[in-house]
C-alpha cells in the first residue's frame, strides 16, 4: 500500500524506510535504520527525482504511482547514482517506458557500467548552471563533484527554493512518518546520526563540500530534500552551521574524548585516571572509548565532535594495538584536521606505542600535541599519577587558553 506525504503543494516525498538493513555500504551499523528518499513533482510535466534502493523498491513503486495517479512520469533527474538511489531505475523504465533521464555527462557514464539499459531512453545531460522548465517550475542544475562521488549533482527549484541535495545533509536513521526535521527532536535523537553519516561517508570531501555551500550561500533555499534523513524546512541555518563546521574540520565543542587499547585493562585503568584528574580540573565533556568494542564509524564522528583527543594504547608485537592501528588509519583517510592531541603508551617491554601513534598522527594537518607522553611499563605505577596529573593539567590549560 502507497505511504507518501506532501513536502509542498505539489512536491511530494514517495520515499521508503528501511528497519532491516544492519550495515549501511555493508560497514557501517544502523540500529535505527535508515531512509531512502525520493521526491516527485506535479508540474505541467511531472517529474521523479531520484529513485531508492532495491531492498525498499516495491514501497518506492507504488509510492510514485499512487501520486501520478495515472498521469505519464515525463522526467527522471538522477542527482547521484550510488546504488542505494539509482537501483530502482530500471523499473521505473519498465513502468514507464517514455520517461526521459535528465543527469550529467558522468553519470551516464557510471549507470553503463552499472549496467542499466538505458541506450534506448532520452537522456538529456546538463551540466553547471544548466536550467530547465517543467512548466511553473523551472530548475537549475549545480555540479557537486565528489559530494561524496565524482558524477554528483544537486538540483535547485528557482520557483519555490526546494534544494534537491543529494547525499549532502543526509543522515542515517528511519523517519518513521515524520519526513520533517522540525517534526523531530533533530537536535537530541538525530544530530549524532547525522553526523556519524556525514563524517564517514563525506567526511574527507571537506573542500568540495565547501565549494557546494559557497554556491549554495547565493541561493535562496527553503526547502533541502536530501535522499535520506529529514527534509528541512525550518531552521535550514542548524544543519548549514553543522556542516561548516564539518568541512572545514572546525570542532563543534571543546571537550575531550578518550580512546583507549587495552588487553588487560591497565591501559584502561590510566585512561580512567586520567579522565577522573579532568574532572577535578573542571574538564567535565569527556568521553571514553574502548576502542576495540567500539565501531569505528562512532569514533571517527565524536573525532569531528570534540576538540581534543587523547590516545592510550599498549604495543604490540612492537607495534600499535590493530585497533587502534586501524583506527588512526581511518582519521587520515578521512582527512582528519585541527585537533589537539595527547598519548599515553603501555608495555610490558620495547614500549613503542607511544612514538608510533605519535609518527601516524603527524601524517594529518594542523595537530597540536599537548603536554608529554605517559609511558607505562606494563600499567600505572606510583609514578604514573604525577604524570597523569601534569597532562590533566596541560589538557585543562588549553581549554583556558582557547575561551
Amino acid at each position: 500500500m502507497y505511504n507518501y506525504r506532501k513536502v509542498t503543494d505539489d512536491l511530494y516525498w514517495v520515499g521508503a524506510d528501511d528497519h532491516r538493513l544492519s550495515l549501511f555500504e555493508n560497514i557501517h551499523p544502523l540500529y535505527h535504520g535508515v531512509s531512502y528518499n525520493a521526491y516527485v513533482l506535479l508540474d505541467e510535466k511531472s517529474v521523479l527525482f531520484d529513485t531508492a534502493d532495491w531492498a525498499v523498491g516495491r514501497q518506492f513503486i507504488e509510492n510514485v504511482a499512487a501520486v501520478l495517479d495515472g498521469r505519464p512520469l515525463d522526467f527522471m533527474v538522477i542527482n547521484h547514482v550510488e546504488p542505494d538511489h539509482a537501483a530502482s531505475i530500471g523499473e521505473i523504465l519498465l513502468r514507464w517506458p517514455d520517461v526521459k533521464i535528465i543527469t550529467t555527462a558522468k553519470a551516464v557514464l557510471i549507470l553503463r557500467q552499472f549496467g542499466f539499459a538505458i541506450d534506448q531512453t532520452e537522456i538529456i545531460e546538463v551540466d553547471e548552471g544548466d536550467t530547465f522548465s517543467f512548466g511553473a517550475h523551472e530548475v537549475a542544475f549545480v555540479k557537486a563533484p565528489m559530494v561524496h562521488w565524482p558524477e554528483a549533482m544537486v538540483t535547485y527549484d528557482t520557483t519555490n527554493g526546494v534544494l534537491f541535495s543529494a547525499d549532502a545533509f543526509g543522515s542515517f536513521r528511519s523517519l518513521d512518518g515524520k519526513i520533517f526535521a522540525d517534526e523531530h527532536d533533530f537536535a537530541i535523537d538525530w544530530i549524532d546520526d547525522a553526523r556519524r553519516y556525514y563524517t564517514n561517508i563525506v567526511g574527507k570531501y571537506g573542500p568540495q563540500v565547501m565549494a557546494l555551500l559557497n554556491k549554495a550561500s547565493g541561493l535562496n533555499i527553503r526547502y533541502i530534500c536530501p535522499l535520506h534523513g529529514p527534509v528541512w524546512r525550518k531552521d535550514i541555518n542548524y544543519i548549514l552551521d553543522k556542516y561548516i563546521h564539518w568541512a572545514t574540520y572546525d570542532p563543534e565543542e571543546q571537550g575531550v574524548m578518550i580512546v583507549y587499547a587495552s588487553m588487560y585493562g591497565n591501559t584502561e585503568n590510566a585512561a580512567e585516571i586520567l579522565a577522573a584528574k579532568l574532572a577535578e580540573r573542571g574538564v567535565t565533556n569527556t568521553r571514553l572509548y574502548d576502542v576495540s568494542g567500539t565501531h569505528v564509524s562512532y569514533l571517527i564522528s565524536d573525532l569531528f565532535k570534540y576538540s581534543h583527543l587523547v590516545l592510550a594504547s599498549v604495543t604490540y608485537n612492537l607495534g600499535i594495538f590493530p585497533p587502534m592501528h586501524n583506527f588512526l588509519t581511518d582519521m587520515q583517510s578521512l582527512n582528519l584536521q585541527n585537533r589537539k592531541v595527547a598519548i599515553i603508551e603501555n608495555g610490558s617491554w620495547a614500549i613503542r606505542s607511544g612514538t608510533l601513534m605519535k609518527q601516524q598522527i603527524e601524517k594529518l594537518k594542523h595537530m597540536e600535541f599537548i603536554g608529554d607522553t605517559v609511558t607505562m611499563a606494563s600499567g600505572p605505577q606510583t609514578q604514573t599519577v604525577p604524570e597523569l596529573e601534569l597532562l590533566a593539567d596541560a589538557i585543562a590549560a588549553s581549554f583556558t587558553a582557547e575561551e
